[in-house]
């Protein structure tokens, strides 16, 4: 069974959350401060956590970062905070993904699913899935090399060193930096025109609708989504 660890001041959220993770057959665990969240997370070793970035003893921030000290949980955030810097400091430190209250518990589910589920190939069996198919076209992770229409796509090495770290990521917000350092390398983050030249390369390339596309998803001011 999924254990969930909930990490909130806001006792009326909490219950909330308590109330929908049990009806869906999740253990929870609750927590209403960092330390709190820190101590529960040794002890009881969940499979996802919800965390609020706004606590009353420290920030959301340093809880991700204690956390990534020892385990690669998936962290799954809540903010209040509008300001996408703040977002994106959480991504950076190591959450998976974030949603913004007010939240409807649907998006929350599917979100925390996903996060789930990313999550389940471990010890090293994250790679197994090299063939990764989308209606409008497949990407082969070990011949490196994408396919539309029956054709391989030509690609620029940058153009597929970015395609791939978005797929191995699949549903997953990756932050601006991330792929910044990631594609060019760890003295880049801030250069993000690079990122938007290049994604209208790939959209050009692979999307469909260029213009709407369906699997290369912008999160204005964060990072980037890649969706089947």
């Amino acid at each position: 069974m999924t254990r969930v660890l909930v990490v909130d001041d806001e006792p009326q959220i909490v219950r909330a959350l308590v109330i929908n993770l049990k009806a869906r057959k999740y253990e929870v665990d609750a927590a209403a401060d960092g330390a709190g969240a820190l101590e529960l997370a040794a002890a009881r070793h969940p499979d996802v956590i919800v965390l609020d970035l706004g606590l009353p003893d420290m920030d959301g921030v340093e809880v991700i970062k204690g956390l990534r000290g020892w385990t690669r949980v998936p962290i799954l955030v809540l903010s209040a905070r509008h300001s996408s810097d703040e977002k994106v400091e959480a991504l950076d430190a190591g959450a998976d993904d974030y949603v913004t209250k007010p939240f409807g518990m649907d998006e929350l589910l599917a979100r925390l699913r996903a996060a789930v589920r990313r999550a389940e190939p471990s010890a090293g069996a994250g790679d197994d899935e090299v063939i990764v198919e989308t209606e409008d076209f497949t990407v082969d992770l070990a011949a490196k090399k994408a396919v539309r229409d029956g054709r391989d796509v030509r690609l620029t090495p940058t153009e597929w060193h970015l395609l791939e770290v978005l797929v191995r990521n699949g549903g997953k917000l990756v932050s601006q930096k991330q792929l910044l350092q990631e594609v060019w390398g760890p003295s880049y983050g801030t250069e993000t025109n690079y990122l938007r030249v290049y994604m209208a390369q790939l959209r050009r390339k692979l999307e469909a609708d260029p213009s709407h596309p369906r699997h290369f998803i912008t999160e204005p001011g964060m990072g980037y989504r890649f969706e089947r």
